[in-house]
């Protein structure tokens, strides 16, 4: 592994505790506390992924994204207490690849890093050449087709073919919003013919074991009327 991240965070105890879960995932970590240091510390080293909080005491995050994307296209994560929408927006508008609140899981920082690095390097070593999808990582939750096993944050799921069989199509079709028809049919291989209730009580099953809060959930959202989403 061996690749460097920069912290951006001028709360000590949290870019030390990130530094801690990282350090242990083998990357090395370059920390800032403002953001004059952490455009130095982009400069004078080679940064593979960067967590800027948008609250620092020189400039916010959102300044600091928009200066490193004049010259960087590695990975940037957003880290912040708020948690308005306009601020997500604005973040992945200037240039930001992913964003997180706080209070945030340690472990699910160093998915999020692990996901958008492996993203990375997926994308630069593509070559043009098409590979087949047989694995999906989104945020941490981690579903193969071939193994046919899922990981919440490195901890395996315990999921019934039906209810694998639902996440792999939200997962493989992430961004797009899945009718509870179309969801229906490709999974359980019959006509639809008003079986929504069978549907939602598989998510309702899904949700729960990924721990999803009923009002947030951060992976199946519902689009009502419509049917569901991964974004």
């Amino acid at each position: 592994m061996g690749e460097r991240i920069l912290i951006a965070d001028d709360e000590k105890e949290i870019a030390d505790l990130l530094e801690v879960y990282l350090t242990n995932d083998g990357y090395t970590v370059c920390k800032a506390y403002n953001g004059a240091d952490a455009l130095k510390c982009v400069e004078e080293n080679h940064i593979d992924l960067a967590i800027l909080d948008i609250m620092l005491p020189d400039m916010d995050g959102f300044h600091l994204c928009q200066k490193i994307r004049e010259k960087y296209y590695f990975p940037i994560i957003m880290l912040t207490a708020r948690v308005e929408d306009n601020d997500k927006i604005m973040g992945l508008t200037v240039g930001a690849d992913d964003y997180i609140t706080k209070p945030f899981n340690p472990l699910e920082v160093a998915a999020r890093v692990k996901t958008q690095l492996r993203r990375c390097f997926k994308y630069n070593a593509a070559s043009g050449q098409t590979e087949k999808k047989d694995e999906c990582d989104i945020r941490g939750l981690v579903i193969n087709k071939s193994s046919h096993k899922c990981f919440l944050y490195g901890r395996e799921l315990s999921l019934t073919p039906t209810e694998f069989s639902i996440l792999w199509y939200l997962c493989e079709h992430q961004g797009r919003v899945i009718p509870s028809e179309e969801l229906f049919e490709a999974v359980w291989k019959e006509k639809y013919l008003n079986n929504n209730s069978t549907v939602m009580a598989h998510i309702g099953r899904l949700r729960e074991k990924l721990k999803e809060p009923a009002r947030k959930p951060k992976f199946i959202k519902t689009v009502w009327g419509v049917g569901y989403e991964i974004e």
